[in-house]
């Protein structure tokens, strides 16, 4: 293949693939999505009026930003066509080498953000290169990432949670509320924030830069982007680095939340987190896929779950729920890729 056909092969697969993640069929993706959330509310706001009201609201936001950001995060990686299993487990791990960076070594609190972002980042560089290199199925190679995590938060902290009562301003990064202070009637959480920074980045980056044309680009046909020259490896790797650091951000909300980072918590995040990608239109199958979407499936799980609580549903109902919406959710993406097929 010559480097003139190469030099326009490039271009138009990452344009084509960027075209499918934004147009093939998103848009009306989006509007059902978001039409499905405005139905929700109204549902539980009839149902009950301990649901719209500032105090849930603001709790519903609050349990958006930690979902939220690591669905974005696993957007990246389905768009290419990947999965990644191991988001909740890193959401702990990150979390727990925060903790003893802060209250073990003492380090100062921006340390301490550095490294939760820095280590989602390096365990989502060994995932990428499991899947690139070692040719690993993503789904083993992220299952099998999901357990070692698992099982070193474990090991670090001897099975017992470490608390940030001695990091001044630790909780502030999540339920701490900069809106607050100008506008005292809606203290909007400081984590809601960071989820819409972390959206604003994200789609920024897909949608302007090289690593969002290819991201679209492998998702919509890896082979092609790898006969035209691109090293598709280290692409791939790149992604899944930048999907772990977001991890790492999820890792500072919840320990933040919680004041303490929990070395049991982190599985089932990535189930709720994948399902609000899903609902929110990114194809299963990869090349299709915003982050407005996301944003939009993230806020449906939270107003569900929230309406169930608030109705006082059983915990192990609020689990079938879930998984139902899990079904209908990838159902539904499969009767999208049969319609453009």
């Amino acid at each position: 293949m010559s480097s003139e056909t190469s030099q326009q092969t490039k271009p138009a697969a990452a344009e084509n693939g960027a075209k499918g993640g934004i147009l093939g069929g998103g848009a009306q993706q989006k509007l059902l999505a978001f039409a499905s959330l405005i139905v929700l509310v109204i549902v539980f706001s009839w149902m009950t009026d301990k649901f719209f009201r500032v105090d849930n609201i603001l709790s519903i936001l609050q349990a958006t930003s930690v979902n939220g950001v690591l669905a974005i995060g696993v957007t990246l990686i389905i768009i290419t066509g990947g999965i990644d299993l191991s988001i909740g487990t890193m959401m702990t791990f990150c979390a727990v080498i925060t903790g003893v960076v802060l209250t073990w070594l003492g380090a100062p609190l921006i340390l301490g953000v550095a490294t939760a972002i820095a280590t989602g980042a390096v365990c989502g560089l060994i995932s990428g290169t499991l899947v690139a290199r070692a040719k690993i199925p993503p789904f083993i190679a992220t299952l099998g990432m999901m357990l070692i995590l698992k099982g070193l938060s474990l090991i670090v902290t001897g099975t017992k949670p470490i608390y940030f009562n001695d990091t001044p301003g630790y909780t502030d990064i999540s339920t701490g509320s900069l809106v607050g202070k100008i506008i005292p009637a809606f203290p909007l959480p400081n984590g809601v924030l960071v989820l819409f920074l972390v959206a604003a980045v994200v789609a920024w980056i897909l949608g302007r830069t090289v690593l969002g044309r290819y991201t679209f680009a492998l998702g919509s046909n890896e082979e092609a982007v790898r006969l035209s020259g691109v090293n598709t490896d280290r692409w791939k790797i790149a992604i899944y680095a930048l999907a772990g650091g977001i991890c790492g951000i999820a890792g500072l909300l919840i320990s933040s939340r919680l004041n303490s980072a929990q070395p049991a918590l982190g599985l089932g995040y990535e189930l709720e987190a994948i399902a609000a990608v899903v609902i929110g239109g990114t194809s299963l199958s990869g090349g299709r896929g915003t982050v407005l979407g996301t944003l939009i499936g993230a806020l449906i799980m939270a107003v569900l779950t929230n309406g169930l609580r608030v109705l006082s549903v059983a915990p192990e109902w609020q689990t079938v729920v879930t998984g139902a919406i899990i079904i209908v959710a990838v159902y539904a993406d499969q009767l999208r890729r049969r319609k453009t097929a």
